[in-house]
């Protein structure tokens, strides 16, 4: 059984309740047991932004959500593989912000789906992908 890890985007449209789908998806793969994790990664970006507009309400909602879905932390293994992820992409033309490679390997270092609307992950070759906004 393969288990999941959002991506920034979804966890974003998660809160803002902004895709119906993505949380019906959500619920659908949690009934069948599966998994599912967020990145320290997609905390930080998410949590840095809440800060920032002082979106207090939001906040609670994002805070709750780590009640339910464990952050799943960034170890050496998941550094080298955000290296060699960087490397090829950068050797090729074609790389990514960071925070994209950062994510991106810890799902491919732990064997997970990434759930993700962003089409800049598809440029990685050994990551399994889900979108979830345009299953909808």
């Amino acid at each position: 059984m393969v288990d999941y890890l959002l991506d920034t985007n979804i966890v974003s449209y998660i809160l803002k309740k902004r895709n119906l789908g993505v949380n019906r998806k959500l619920e659908e793969v949690r009934r069948l047991g599966k998994k599912v994790f967020v990145s320290c990664i997609t905390y930080y970006e998410i949590n840095r932004g809440l800060l920032a507009l002082n979106a207090t309400r939001q906040l609670a909602d994002f805070n709750s959500l780590f009640r339910i879905y464990p952050i799943l932390y960034l170890d050496i293994e998941i550094i080298e593989t955000a290296c060699r992820i960087h490397a090829n992409l950068k050797n090729k033309g074609r790389a990514i912000q960071d925070a994209d490679v950062l994510i991106a390997a810890t799902a491919i270092t732990r064997g997970l789906i990434l759930v993700s609307n962003d089409s800049d992950m598809a440029r990685i070759e050994e990551i399994y992908l889900e979108n979830w906004v345009a299953q909808n």
